[in-house]
């Protein structure tokens, strides 16, 4: 796509639009929070390039399941995928990423206690203004005559939901950042440098910037360790196919068998199979597991009986884990700005997260709940799955 003629990207950024910003700022890492920053940035007038080490969305964001959807029970949380949502469906377009709407649900099978979890859950979305649903099993499988429902005991179900294609989206975001004068640095690995802030292209000449953000996924910790600035964040592995069949809707989270699935234009998209150890992201194994896809499939069939999956292809990629769930976004040094660690959920949340990092560069309020200064940087904490149902807030 061609960053000088986007016009469904002229929208989206309107806390920028009443006047230029000058400001000269480095975004490191090129995936979906950090082209949506970088977009967000360039169009309020400041002085952006987007480094990345690679390729836009050559890391996580490539390799995500892009599922969006706003059912979380925690205000904030649900705030911030509201928000994106909303952009999701106003950035989209032919000519940008697709942004196909779609219901979203999930739920717990006979004598599993998490039932009781879905039902708060949805009671507290329900306060907080989220459009969701508690559903029996006859009343899924009045809604869903796809999902066999004779072992459901309790569902939710959020129509504010969609799912995309995280690659599109973050090529289309990276574009409009270059439409906008952003520069694109492609296949430009760099260091940073703090007080003053500053980046170092390999083989280029150290650069003094007024900003630096970091949104390199799961790089972020050696990329910020390197200049020195340590933070409590451990890269996962997970795993995900994509199979042959027919499903129009819905998206639907088994929290009972732990795993995922929505419609795909191939056919479907699903996934599991996170292990829930660090790993080193230049390291882990980027094929899926051999047991991967059969066993995943077999639970998939018993969920969807009617469709008939045959494998396409599966994979692994990363998802970052914090000692507390939340991720880290803000500031964490002068000049020196993170956003990482979102338990799996950072492509469906980038386009809030990506708008509200950018204005706090800008100077504007971050969000105090995510603060990366909240830690020390050397905690021990082991590593949690992101989408799991329990007393803590979906996340």
């Amino acid at each position: 796509m061609n960053g000088d003629s986007d016009p469904d990207l002229a929208v989206g950024a309107d806390a920028f639009t009443d006047e230029s910003v000058e400001r000269e700022v480095a975004v490191v890492g090129g995936g979906a929070v950090g082209a949506t920053a970088a977009y967000d940035l360039a169009r309020a007038g400041a002085d952006v390039t987007l480094y990345d080490r690679d390729g836009i969305a050559s890391g996580a964001s490539g390799r995500a399941a892009g599922v969006c959807y706003d059912a979380y029970a925690d205000p904030l949380d649900a705030e911030i995928a509201s928000d994106a949502i909303e952009r999701f469906r106003t950035l989209s377009g032919d000519d940008t990423f697709p942004f196909v709407e779609c219901p979203y649900v999930w739920l717990a099978q006979d004598g599993d206690e998490r039932a009781d979890a879905i039902r708060d859950q949805v009671t507290r979305m329900q306060e907080h203004g989220v459009v969701a649903l508690e559903m029996d099993a006859d009343a899924l499988a009045d809604r869903f005559d796809s999902i066999r429902t004779d072992d459901v005991e309790a569902a939710g179900i959020a129509g504010a939901a969609g799912y995309t294609d995280p690659a599109r989206y973050t090529a289309a975001l990276a574009a409009g950042a270059n439409g906008a004068g952003a520069e694109l640095e492609a296949e430009t690995p760099v260091a940073i440098r703090t007080d003053p802030p500053r980046v170092v292209p390999e083989g280029g000449d150290e650069r003094e910037v007024d900003a630096v953000l970091v949104t390199a996924g799961a790089h972020t910790k050696q990329v910020l360790a390197d200049a020195g600035v340590e933070i409590p964040m451990k890269p996962y592995r997970v795993q995900a196919l994509v199979a042959d069949c027919d499903l129009e809707e819905p998206t639907c989270f088994d929290a009972t068998a732990g795993f995922y699935v929505r419609p795909h234009p191939d056919g479907i998209l699903a996934g599991d199979g996170t292990e829930l150890r660090e790993v080193d992201p230049d390291r882990y194994d980027r094929k899926a597991n051999d047991e991967f896809a059969e066993d995943l499939l077999e639970r998939v069939q018993h969920r969807l009986p009617d469709v008939d999956p045959e494998l396409e292809r599966a994979w692994a990629g990363l998802c970052t884990s914090t000692p507390d769930g939340d991720p880290l976004v803000g500031e964490i040094e002068d000049g020196v700005y993170v956003a990482t660690g979102f338990q799996g959920h950072g492509f469906m949340r980038a386009p809030a997260v990506g708008e509200r990092i950018a204005m706090e560069v800008l100077g504007g309020d971050g969000i105090d709940a995510f603060d990366p200064t909240r830690f020390d940087g050397g905690e021990t904490f082991e590593v949690t799955e992101g989408m799991q149902l329990g007393d803590e807030r979906e996340r």
